[in-house]
């Protein structure tokens, strides 16, 4: 009866009132053993003294309690800082008691008013005793009583043993929803290996085996190491992937939630920390002072590249900040987003880049110094399918947008391209090279500075490989690759988006900016390892299944063409891509005529788009059959590119 009361009853919180009264009758009574502990047991005491002097020191105690507020814990969490609150309440109560003694001697308030020292010794002991084992007593009772229903417990690991993994170990004991059982702490650390934390072993790192986790029943494997460097983290995540447990990782002090670790902070560990590449950092950077005062307008703003372009130009002192996007539902995100962190200095705009009038419009209101023309479709095989459309926005829409410019006497316009555009196999990639040389071509008559940026995949963004491969995982697979041998460069998206303001910022005008995105990613090893980092296995749990290349895709990515070289910068993650010449005159005729013209037939737009690109040459595509009529025996359509040394 008593546990089915608890049970139900259990999961409201006592009254600090409630707990203050209990402290206080635990007072009184280790007062009183106070007196039976001095005289051996016995009576051989003035009874009467006792009861005089127990409501001054009850008094004395209410008084410290109230101070400390030891009684406000909650008694079933009760943790180190609870302790330290009541050994700080009997420690003020009993030198008050003193006092209370030492000042009647003079004063003679309270007549016969005497309490021996080695009773409020004694008491203090047996207080701090008692109200420390009561609250400990009622924590471990309540959690038998309650949990009695639960789930299993889940048995984990804690990789650290240090102050991180001991905080960690306190969350996840004391969550009361989670019942983990950490079975041992793992640290490298051979002065730690064998002793106890809190009851718990600290083990060796040569423990993890499958065999030990299988015999305890471990499933997570919690990483708690502040200190740690990427790649060494990397390392020995890679070393434990392969065992059946969930992998997950503490992030940072400074993104503690007030100071304190929450449970639901500690994350899996992401295919992203397991690329092999560092980090990219920007010092020395020129951004602050090419943004000062200035009104700065991205198009794409409310994309995966536009968005976090404008959360980083967000934080420099700029004079107005124009967002334009068609997206309407992605562009109130971003904006309730950039409210709930404290900037306001921007102006959110529904706009589509190929209305000329309406970006007329906006060019004459906001004069803009710098643009960042992120604005693009950019998903191959859709673009493949509608050619029309790629060209209308990735080719007219920058028109548009790079006219008003050198109309309006823009300072500086950025240009985020793609390693697409190297070699194009695709719509899409044929679309933004042609941008790229439309820029060329207006730089060479305008005083608006155009520079060009040119990179990989980023990862996370809208449509990218890994979002896809995590839905597939969900659903129990199976993961779609379209070629076992197929790679791609990764950068993360606040990676690409600083290189980009950092190549606006030191562009002079007519470059092409390369990055380097380290050693190319085999998509199949992606796959393998984000099942492993589900705690899944492959094939056993997930399959992975090869569905061909799709029209338009290539094996290998490239950052330059055949002819282009590098040239190196202050910052050893930039280049500059040394562009063959072109007959510009030529080239912007076409593409006015590619832009005006109404060529809704597949062919006819595609084929004036590879008059354009001579290196445009289609790869598992339907519009192969236009190579065909033109042939180019110096690019033969299985030739693997090419990878340049970007690290000059």
């Amino acid at each position: 009866m008593i546990r089915e009361y608890f049970y139900k009853n259990g999961r409201r919180y006592a009254s600090k009132w409630t707990v203050l009264a209990i402290d206080l009758f635990i007072v009184s009574v280790s007062f009183i053993l106070a007196y039976f502990i001095r005289f051996n047991l016995s009576f051989n005491f003035d009874v009467n003294r006792l009861w005089v002097q127990l409501p001054v020191v009850v008094f004395l105690f209410l008084v410290a309690f109230l101070i400390s507020g030891s009684y406000k814990g909650v008694v079933r969490h009760t943790g180190i800082k609870d302790v330290y609150a009541i050994f700080n309440a009997v420690c003020l109560a009993s030198i008050g008691t003193i006092g209370v003694v030492m000042a009647n001697r003079y004063l003679d308030l309270l007549e016969d008013f005497t309490i021996p020292l080695s009773i409020i010794i004694i008491n203090s002991l047996l207080t701090f005793i008692a109200l420390a084992a009561s609250r400990y007593v009622f924590k471990i009772a309540f959690e038998a009583l309650m949990n009695r229903n639960e789930a299993p417990t889940k048995n984990m690991i804690i990789y650290g043993a240090g102050e991180s993994g001991i905080i960690t170990y306190n969350t996840l004991t004391n969550h009361s929803k989670m019942r983990a059982k950490v079975i041992g702490f793992v640290d490298n650390n051979l002065q730690k290996v064998g002793k106890q934390i809190n009851g718990v072993k600290v083990y060796d790192k040569s423990i993890l085996t499958k065999e030990f986790v299988n015999f305890n029943n471990i499933t997570e494997v919690i990483f708690s190491i502040q200190s740690i460097h990427p790649k060494q983290l990397r390392v020995l995540v890679n070393e434990i992937v392969d065992l059946p447990v969930k992998v997950k990782i503490v992030p940072p002090v400074e993104d503690w939630i007030n100071g304190e670790l929450k449970v639901s902070q500690i994350k899996r560990v992401q295919i992203e920390d397991l690329l092999d590449r560092p980090p990219i950092e920007i010092k020395n950077s020129k951004v602050m002072k090419d943004f000062d005062d200035k009104v700065i307008m991205v198009t794409g703003g409310a994309g995966s590249i536009g968005s976090e372009l404008v959360r980083q130009i967000c934080k420099y002192n700029y004079r107005a900040l124009i967002v334009i996007d068609q997206a309407e539902s992605a562009l109130y995100d971003l904006q309730q987003e950039l409210k709930q962190s404290g900037f306001f200095n921007y102006v959110p705009i529904v706009g589509d880049i190929r209305d000329k009038n309406k970006m007329r419009v906006l060019f004459e209101e906001y004069r803009p110094d710098r643009i960042f023309h992120a604005a693009a479709y950019k998903h191959v095989p859709l673009m493949e399918q509608n050619p029309y459309e790629a060209v209308k926005i990735n080719v007219a829409g920058t028109k548009t947008i790079v006219d008003l410019a050198v109309e309006y006497m823009v300072e500086k316009f950025v240009f985020v391209s793609t390693d697409k555009a190297v070699n194009p196999t695709n719509i899409m990639g044929a679309t933004k090279r042609i941008a790229e040389m439309y820029i060329s071509c207006r730089q060479q008559e305008g005083k608006t500075k155009f520079i060009t940026t040119r990179f990989g995949n980023v990862l996370g963004s809208n449509g990218s490989v890994i979002p896809l491969f995590r839905k597939q995982i969900e659903k129990g697979g199976p993961l779609t690759v379209t070629h076992e041998d197929i790679t791609r460069y990764f950068m993360t998206i606040p990676e690409a988006s600083q290189l980009v303001l950092e190549a606006g910022a030191m562009g002079k005008g007519g470059e092409i900016f390369i990055f380097d995105m380290g050693e190319s990613v085999k998509i199949m090893d992606l796959a393998k390892n984000m099942i492993r980092l589900s705690g899944l296995h492959y094939p056993d749990d997930i399959d992975i299944k090869i569905t061909g290349l799709r029209p338009g895709e290539k094996l290998y990515e490239e950052l330059l063409a055949n002819g282009e070289n590098t040239l190196p910068t202050y910052h050893d993650k930039i280049m500059i891509s040394k562009v063959r010449e072109i007959e510009y005159g030529k080239i912007r005729t076409m593409i006015d005529e590619l832009c005006i013209s109404n060529l809704f037939f597949k062919d006819n737009v595609v084929q004036l788009m590879k008059s354009i690109v001579p290196e445009y040459i289609s790869n598992n595509s339907d519009f192969c059959k236009l190579d065909k009529k033109y042939p180019r025996p110096e690019l033969e359509k299985n030739q693997k590119p090419r990878y340049p040394q970007l690290n000059n």
